[in-house]
């Protein structure tokens, strides 16, 4: 027996996010400022899926994280929130002012201790790091053309049961072309690498541009 998926228009889209827990004055006002940048705003991790982040980190040992792409910092408020007391986020952020952005925001949400912001391509950041396992939790929200090698750079960094998300596996719809540009192309390619990787565990959802959650074995 199937099941027809409810059809989510701009409604009921609204309805779901206003249904998503913790968003407190301080992520309102990130999410203010952030509105105010123009189309830049899209960028944003959605109110629901950074929610979602969150009880995900909380479910899970919540001791190191690691986000790739950064912005203003309203996703890893919310990672870092889940975390333990002990627990530490390394964030990666190519642009510099993007970067003090989000230092102001975490230390205002009061858990700037937690999160150490490196400014440079993110790979370099992932791959300066020792090859052996060290995080329990990694989000993808950067470049998309990067997504592949940000997903095998990430992977020997892993905890056993380390889950790796992966932010715009949608692209807007553009995922079904038969004639992607780059990023699209990239972004297929990688969501039929995880699908196969016997490495991973994985489920795509269908949140905001798309969420794929890949638990490494």
């Amino acid at each position: 027996m199937s099941i027809e998926p409810t059809p989510i228009d701009v409604n009921l889209a609204e309805y779901i996010r206003s249904h998503a827990s913790g968003r407190d004055e301080t992520l309102r006002l990130v999410e203010d400022e952030t509105d105010a940048m123009g189309p830049e705003r899209s960028m944003q991790t959605a109110p629901e899926q950074a929610a979602f982040l969150e009880m995900l980190v909380r479910l899970g040992p919540g001791r190191q994280a690691i986000e790739v792409g950064t912005f203003t910092g309203y996703g890893a408020i919310r990672i870092a929130r889940g975390l333990t007391a002990e627990g530490r986020l390394l964030c990666c952020e190519l642009d510099s002012q993007r970067a003090e952005i989000a230092r102001r925001n975490v230390d205002q949400a009061g858990i700037g201790s937690k999160v150490e912001i490196r400014v440079g391509p993110a790979i370099e950041t992932i791959l300066s790091l020792p090859e052996r396992p060290a995080f329990d939790f990694a989000y993808v929200d950067a470049d998309k053309t990067g997504y592949p090698d940000y997903y095998e750079a990430l992977l020997p960094r892993m905890n056993p049961g380390g889950l790796i998300s992966f932010d715009n596996v949608l692209m807007g719809g553009r995922i079904l072309d038969s004639k992607p540009d780059d990023g699209t192309a990239a972004m297929q390619g990688l969501n039929d690498l995880i699908l196969e990787d016997p490495r991973v565990d994985s489920v795509m959802l269908g949140m905001a541009d798309g969420l794929t959650l890949a638990r490494v074995h």
